[in-house]
């Protein structure tokens, strides 16, 4: 018979490193070309111009400028959209 009681699923937690994930370049900050904007799993913002989206959702700028955040309008309310505009 053992001495100390069991543990249960408290020693079954796994620990795992965050993802990193977010914005990383805000509005009005300046970006150089291949620079990354947002960080996601989704599409939370949508690419705008001058951006384009990786595989993994990443939105990074194609070319240099300041970062713009915008609120959608139309059938896409409620989203936002992220372009890059030259300075």
């Amino acid at each position: 018979m053992a001495h100390t009681k069991q543990q249960g699923a408290a020693n079954r937690h796994v620990r795992r490193p965050g993802q990193r994930l977010g914005v990383k370049v805000f509005g009005g900050e300046a970006i150089k070309a291949g620079g990354i904007i947002v960080r996601q799993k989704g599409t939370k913002f949508h690419q705008g111009k001058n951006t384009d989206i990786g595989k993994d959702y990443t939105i990074f700028a194609t070319k240099d400028g300041v970062v713009n955040f915008k609120n959608m309008t139309g059938s896409h309310k409620g989203q936002k959209k992220v372009e890059v505009v030259s300075k």
